[in-house]
């Protein structure tokens, strides 16, 4: 900078603006809210009225640096101010008088001030002839602009036609014109006039291209607007004259589209004529009528069903029992199941379809199973989850008349798969409930019964539907909750809890890869052994199916996939005694055998929803006046079979060597340990007799037994379900004999392979003949009653063939 520039340095308040230039010689009005930019301005007007105002680099800056700033600025004079009412900020008017560039940036306790120097314009000398060349573009470009922008005043080129400082020109132009904030900065900081012509030139190029692009996407959007509502109006004018003359012409609208569809669809007779009321109807409706919006929806909905859509289906068998073996191991009677039917559709092709009804605790694969039955058949699938539904419309839909009307689940389930024939898996179906809006599973009924389904109305549609070439499977957890009637249309195929080894194989074949690849991991970077594997099953998980099992295997990918993300290692190897250090301490500690035969104690064999579990019922004998408690939480059923029991009891105290009014001496009390849980069934009949005759007597009752089944007053031994469940709980809890009633021996042969060859079953009618086998001593029955006529009971050992014995000596 030269001396002179150096003698003009001077000190001003400083005035940071955000995506604003004030140009030398240009007037220019702005508002002013920040209180130092305030205390700035009023610091100008009491002193020598001038400021110094610099643009900031960062317009989102509230609290500007030195940093924040560009070092050229415009020295103004402040030519008017005012209060903006209401707030704390001003109105200012000020005139661009020199450019500037900062010395010494200065905060102060209220504003910030600055040391400036003069900068004054370049005076390099060019040709007149290109001077006036430059000028002349510009303003040719200024007027293109003006013309596109259309906001301009037109006087602002009156004021600049007549120039021939290209300084001026430039700075003038650029002061009026939208343009990005760093564009207009670098302007300010060009100090060589014809350079600055030359730069705003460039600019005003560019903006007047996006300008152009602007406005022809504008007048393509108006023309295609005006087309579509010049159509719109002369339709409906076309409307207006047919309404008064009377002539409805069916190809108005799209009349003849649905009556085109209605035709190509080769309908019944019944259903064309129907739609095509429908039709009719629609078009003699009002314009604007709310009634042909419902007329649209319903006929929509029923030409979008799969009126004559179907797959072919797969009878391959050999293909179809790879699909199913590939995608599940275990569920032999499922497979088989689906096996015979394919076999029998090959035989007869014009079989109906059926309905399955898949029962098992949760997590052991009914809904996957559906899905691969499905993949093996060549069907399209559909899910129609039934938990928790209580209305009868969400089966059968809702009738058209009313708001917001739509067809029922088994309806949207087909328009959901785009076929006639598809299996649709009803999911839940013990989950239903009812209300006052109706029963769902009554509405069912027809749905599932295929001597009726052929002609399946939905209240919406109101036209048969033939749902007989529908394959239905359903799943449940249990059969209890099912209506009977709905139970009777289904065949139950019941899926029971898996065994360790089962688990095991399901693990390594398909779990262990499945999550293995979600988490993105080779088989070389992560490896459990087998025993890894049954650990994982012992001691992190306790339930009939898998699901639980999934989470703790992904639970082992994520720590894996941490520890070799952070480079610790490259594989994860793990063996049995390594999953502590990566899941934390066993969820469940090994079942094991208590290590004392106790009086009172017996091992009783419950079922739920979730499986099969081992059941402790503890009795306790105390002096008192024939009281019997019960607790537990128990239900009214589980009372009535300990009354029952102790009323047993009652008749047989000599034999038993009970003292005969023990029911007027002694208090009894049965307790059922977890009284948070509720219970309640008959199966634990001779569990709570057996532990009340070992209270009474005294007698030790074998920790390695288990037992089920219900009791009658006179000692019977009576019939109980869940008998898979609940042996193979037996077996997790280390039972080796396991007492079950006579009637029950039947449902040896459904009890997996390895559960019958790990326990010794006892089947009894009735319990005189088991005594000797839970309790520790031998009871003398030289005293009988008429109700313990037969003595002989079997002894079934699984290991070896089927034999009879004589309990007594």
């Amino acid at each position: 900078m030269n001396e002179n520039n150096k003698a003009n340095s001077s000190g001003y308040p400083l005035l940071p603006m955000r995506g604003l230039s004030v140009f030398p010689g240009m007037l220019i009005n702005f508002d002013v809210i920040r209180p130092k930019s305030v205390a700035a301005l009023s610091c100008a007007l009491e002193t020598t009225r001038m400021i110094f105002i610099v643009a900031q680099r960062d317009i989102t800056k509230e609290v500007p640096e030195e940093s924040d700033l560009y070092t050229i600025g415009t020295i103004c004079r402040v030519k008017q101010l005012l209060r903006i009412p209401g707030t704390e900020g001003v109105r200012v008017l000020v005139e661009g008088l020199k450019r500037a560039r900062i010395k010494r940036f200065e905060v102060k306790e209220d504003f910030y001030f600055a040391d400036v120097a003069v900068v004054e314009d370049s005076d390099a000398k060019y040709s007149s002839a290109k001077a006036e060349a430059l000028i002349r573009q510009c303003l040719s470009l200024f007027d293109d602009y003006a013309h596109l922008f259309g906001a301009l005043p037109p006087e602002l080129m009156t004021k600049i036609a007549d120039s021939d400082k290209p300084g001026y020109v430039a700075d003038f132009i650029a002061q009026n014109i939208y343009m990005k904030p760093e564009k207009k900065q670098a302007l300010l900081e060009e100090l060589a006039p014809l350079h600055r012509v030359q730069l705003l030139n460039r600019f005003l190029a560019r903006e007047i291209a996006v300008l152009s692009i602007e406005q022809d996407l504008a007048e393509r959007t108006h023309d295609q607007m005006s087309k579509s509502q010049k159509e719109f109006f002369l339709r409906e004018q076309l409307k207006l004259i047919q309404a008064e003359l009377g002539d409805f012409d069916d190809s108005t609208e799209d009349f003849h589209e649905y009556r085109k569809k209605i035709y190509s669809l080769k309908l019944s007779e019944e259903i064309t004529e129907k739609l095509l009321k429908e039709v009719s109807r629609l078009s003699k409706q009002p314009l604007g009528s709310s009634e042909s919006a419902v007329i649209r929806n319903y006929l929509d909905t029923c030409l979008e069903l799969p009126w004559n859509k179907k797959t072919a289906e797969c009878i391959d068998i050999v293909k179809a029992r790879k699909i199913l073996d590939e995608d599940h191991f275990g569920l032999d009677k499922v497979k088989g199941r689906i096996i015979e039917y394919l076999a029998v559709k090959q035989l007869a092709p014009n079989l109906k379809g059926t309905v399955l009804c898949l029962v098992g605790p949760p997590g052991t694969g009914k809904t996957s199973i559906a899905m691969s039955v499905a993949k093996a058949t060549n069907r399209k699938f559909t899910r129609i989850s039934l938990g928790g539904v209580h209305d009868e419309a969400e089966i059968r839909g809702h009738r058209k008349t009313y708001v917001g009307a739509m067809p029922g689940r088994i309806i949207a389930g087909l328009e959901q798969a785009k076929s006639s024939n598809p299996l649709m898996l009803l999911d839940e179906i013990d989950k239903l409930s009812s209300d006052y809006r109706g029963d769902p599973a009554a509405a069912l009924l027809e749905a599932l019964d295929f001597e009726q389904n052929h002609s399946f109305r939905d209240h919406y549609i109101e036209i048969p539907f033939n749902l007989s070439d529908t394959m239905f499977i359903t799943t449940a957890n249990t059969t209890e909750t099912i209506p009977r009637a709905l139970l009777d249309r289904m065949e139950v195929i019941e899926l029971s809890s898996y065994t360790d080894e089962e688990k095991l194989e399901i693990a390594k074949r398909h779990l262990l890869p499945k999550q293995r690849k979600k988490h993105g991991l080779s088989a070389v970077q992560l490896k459990l052994s087998d025993d890894a594997i049954r650990e994982l099953i012992t001691l992190f998980t306790r339930e009939s199916g898998v699901r639980n099992l999934e989470r703790e295997l992904a639970s082992v990918c994520r720590k894996a996939a941490r520890m070799i993300a952070d480079g610790e290692c490259k594989t994860v190897k793990l063996k049995a005694g390594m999953l502590e250090t990566l899941l934390g301490p066993a969820k469940f500690k090994p079942d094991v055998l208590a290590p004392a035969d106790e009086i009172g104690l017996v091992r009783g064999l419950a079922w739920t929803s979730a499986g099969g579990t081992v059941l402790d019922v503890e009795a306790s004998v105390l002096d008192g006046s024939g009281n019997l408690e019960l607790t537990g939480n128990l239900g009214d059923v589980m009372k009535e079979s300990a009354r029952a029991a102790v009323t047993y009891i009652r008749s047989r105290t000599e034999v038993l060597g009970i003292a005969h009014d023990f029911y007027k001496t002694k208090d009894i009390h049965i307790h059922f340990p977890e009284g948070a849980i509720p219970k309640d069934g008959p199966s634990a009949g001779i569990t709570i007799c057996m532990a009340v005759i070992s209270a009474l007597t005294g007698t030790p009752v074998r920790r390695d037994v288990a037992m089920t089944g219900e009791i009658s007053l006179r000692g019977r031994v009576m019939p109980i379900g869940g008998l898979r469940e609940k042996t193979m709980a037996a077996l997790r809890s280390g039972i080796k004999t396991v007492i079950i009633p006579l009637e029950n021996e039947k449902d040896l042969q459904e009890i997996d392979q390895t559960v019958r060859a790990a326990l010794n079953f006892v089947v009894t009618d009735h319990i005189d003949k088991v005594l000797d086998v839970a309790l520790n001593r031998r009871i003398d029955f030289s005293v009988k009653n008429d109700a313990a006529e037969n003595t002989d009971s079997p002894i079934i050992d699984t290991k070896t063939p089927v034999c009879s014995s004589n309990l007594r000596q």
